[in-house]
């Protein structure tokens, strides 16, 4: 038997991560943690082949090593290292699904207001993940979230939606790939109609509603507030705003076009359909833009002409430039700093202590 690890694409939700055994045949596949909805991640198999060490965690259990027998999945912590953590209150978090516009199955993580109250309306979250083919799975909700605390903003009163629109990783080949030459299309219509859902529900506030993300969660998050008014608030960490300067100054080379299946010099049109650059006129949402002054992933020249047309504009932008840092805060002072300002910027937009 040997073993591999690797996120399922079909059984497993919100690729949650599994161990698997395939035989030496290269045929029989099984899940050995079949039954298990923890995300267990570094796994070791040992040289007599008899048990695993691993990292487990879920939304609500912080990250510890465990061991387990390989013949059945029995986890037993060994380590505690977030003893104090696990001791305090942590916001619930489910999984939900919607149809989208086409018939696809969408899935998402909703978190909760920590002290959530049925029958009253909260603040509500959008947060899009990077990549595109990133992917939000089951981990710690208390766990580092970059720039967005996830567990923070629960204790303030907001509900947090992390959706796996069409583009993201664990959700099999077609569906990665069911984005390209789509930027803003398809997801984008994800995005909005999981929006709809958690409306639906009845738990959120249409009138109180934000929007946050970076790098593909940024681009997501300009193409967002130039195609709808409905958020009152959008966070936007270095985003993609124009895909042909993209193209041309990142660190990358091809990664746009293996989305866009040309080059921006032979299909300009294209480039400039998928940029939320050429919808800034259509913003009204009050911005807050962050970026790394050394991010080479996505140049902070994407940024700056953002901020630089929707101040000529007048719609209400700030703009947190961050020393040193590179495609996402790397500095513990930095990713505090963003993490203060995300809570203050919705915080102050959308009244999550006013839930009614």
């Amino acid at each position: 038997m040997a073993a591999i690890f690797t996120p399922a694409r079909v059984t497993r939700p919100c690729s949650a991560f599994s161990i698997y055994s395939l035989g030496t045949d290269g045929k029989e596949i099984t899940e050995w943690n079949k039954g298990s909805s923890d995300l267990l991640s570094v796994p070791y198999l040992n040289s007599a082949g008899t048990r695993w060490g691993f990292i487990l965690q879920n939304t609500s259990t912080p990250p510890e090593a465990y061991v387990s027998t390989s013949g059945n999945f029995l986890p037993v912590k060994i380590s505690n290292i977030n003893a104090e953590i696990a001791k305090q209150p942590i916001p619930k978090t489910e999984i939900i699904k919607w149809k989208s516009f086409d018939g696809k199955e969408i899935e998402g993580l909703l978190t909760y207001p920590l002290k959530y109250e049925p029958g009253k309306k909260y603040p509500l979250i959008l947060n899009v993940h990077g990549g595109p083919a990133g992917v939000f799975s089951q981990n710690f909700i208390a766990s580092n979230q970059g720039s967005y605390p996830l567990a923070a903003f629960a204790e303030n009163g907001m509900f947090v939606l992390r959706p796996n629109p069409r583009g993201s990783g664990g959700y099999g080949v077609n569906f990665r790939l069911a984005n390209q030459r789509d930027w803003g299309g398809g997801d984008f219509k994800d995005l909005m109609l999981g929006v709809d859902y958690v409306l639906k529900m009845g738990v959120a506030d249409p009138e109180k509603l934000g929007v946050m993300g970076w790098s593909y969660g940024g681009f997501m998050s300009s193409w967002i507030v130039g195609h709808t008014d409905r958020f009152k608030a959008a966070s936007i960490g270095a985003p993609v705003v124009d895909l042909s300067f993209q193209n041309m100054t990142d660190d990358i080379q091809g990664f746009l076009v293996s989305y866009m299946k040309t080059e921006p010099w032979s299909d300009w049109s294209v480039y400039d359909a998928h940029s939320p650059l050429r919808f800034v006129g259509n913003v009204k949402t009050p911005v807050m833009l962050q970026h790394g002054d050394a991010d080479v992933r996505v140049p902070i020249g994407n940024s700056y002409m953002f901020y630089n047309a929707l101040k000529r504009r007048g719609v209400p932008v700030r703009m947190l430039i961050l020393p040193r840092q590179p495609h996402g805060p790397t500095e513990p002072r930095m990713i505090l700093k963003t993490m203060q300002a995300n809570i203050d910027w919705f915080e102050k937009h959308i009244g999550s202590q006013k839930a009614f």
